[in-house]
């Protein structure tokens, strides 16, 4: 990240901070007897803590834990954000991703940088238009290009990532499962890949995940979505996710039968023509009754890729029994935001709103 700006707020008062790993194995059947599947968890707790239960941040596709620690142009970022508001935070890098060691012969490849697809993806979307919102995008901090400084300190972040979509989704819900089983009762904030590692998760222990707050969610359901330009955006690609939001097993009522898989509908039509056209389940659809306890918030940005679609995961959710807040941005007057709200100008407004639900969502110190 950039060098940090001297801030007219005052210093950060912690009780304590540091870092350990969760969830491994030693694996005697590889050369050297390595641990693998550990995860890297940093804490920071502060020496005002006024809400019970902590904050567990999760990041996404390419990307570590300095998501959630400092901005590219050198603000402090939603750890600090949530830290002075009396929150505990832990920040994880994915298992397999930056300072949580990747061992090739257990977890498999990892994919190639790629710079182009960092820039009118994330950064600098309108550059190639290649969804109908990227035009709105106007808080990134400086020109979304290399050579930029703010650019360049964020791509110094990014981090290669396994290939296999279902090797990346048991290995981190394992270690998340892990990490909640340790620390206790925990908000989990997701984002991007690792939403559906939020599901998982909440899946897994409903009653110690006591909100999921997913920002922009691995989506949209059933087929990933792939980004044309006009005339025609958007196309289904890839293989279907078995599990509606998952490749990997999601708790069903009815639960599915040895061998027997999902069965999808797509919209006719898209509720809006800038909008995908979602998939469900064909009726009568089956409940997700873990999922069910758990209070959810799904935020999308107004110009990322993903206006496009969240809704079909609200939709998808709401249809198997699932209550959700599904917030998009512009409707609260938070423009222009791409995918990696999290580091943009206005980072702490965004914050705000995560802020609020948690304080209408959850009782203060209860």
């Amino acid at each position: 990240m950039a060098r940090r700006r001297r801030s007219s707020r005052p210093p950060l008062a912690l009780e304590t901070f540091g870092h350990f790993y969760i969830g491994g194995r030693i694996d005697r059947s590889l050369e050297g007897a390595p641990t693998v599947g550990q995860m890297y968890v940093e804490y920071f707790i502060p020496r005002r803590r006024t809400h019970r239960y902590p904050i567990v941040m999760i990041h996404g596709n390419w990307q570590t834990g300095t998501n959630f620690t400092g901005t590219p142009d050198g603000r402090e970022g939603w750890a600090q954000y949530f830290l002075r508001r009396g929150y505990a935070v832990y920040i994880v890098d994915q298992v397999a991703r930056g300072r949580s060691p990747h061992f090739s012969q257990s977890q498999g490849a990892v994919g190639p940088a790629n710079l182009d697809r960092t820039e009118w993806r994330f950064t600098a979307p309108k550059r190639e238009n290649r969804w109908p919102q990227a035009r709105r995008h106007t808080q990134w901090p400086g020109t979304g290009a290399a050579g930029d400084p703010s650019f360049d300190a964020f791509y110094a972040t990014q981090f290669p990532s396994l290939t296999s979509n279902q090797k990346s989704q048991e290995i981190n819900r394992d270690a998340a499962i892990a990490l909640l089983d340790r620390i206790g009762s925990a908000i989990v904030l997701t984002h991007s890949q690792s939403g559906a590692y939020g599901f998982l998760i909440a899946d897994a222990r409903p009653k110690l995940v006591k909100a999921l707050i997913s920002i922009e969610p691995n989506g949209p359901p059933v087929y990933e979505s792939d980004f044309k330009g006009p005339p025609d955006w958007f196309a289904d690609v890839g293989a279907p996710k078995r599990f509606g939001l998952t490749v990997t097993p999601l708790t069903y009522d009815p639960p599915l039968k040895p061998g027997e898989e999902l069965a999808f509908v797509r919209q006719d039509e898209p509720d809006r023509p800038d909008l995908v056209r979602g998939w469900l389940q064909a009726k009568p659809a089956r409940k997700l009754p873990n999922l069910a306890k758990v209070p959810m918030l799904i935020v999308v940005a107004e110009a990322s890729y993903h206006a496009a679609f969240d809704h079909c995961t609200a939709a998808y959710l709401t249809q198997a029994g699932v209550r959700n807040t599904f917030l998009r941005l512009e409707d609260v007057g938070i423009r222009g935001n791409g995918h990696m709200m999290m580091l943009e100008k206005n980072s702490d407004r965004v914050a705000g709103v995560l802020h609020d639900w948690l304080t209408k969502t959850i009782r203060r110190g209860k």
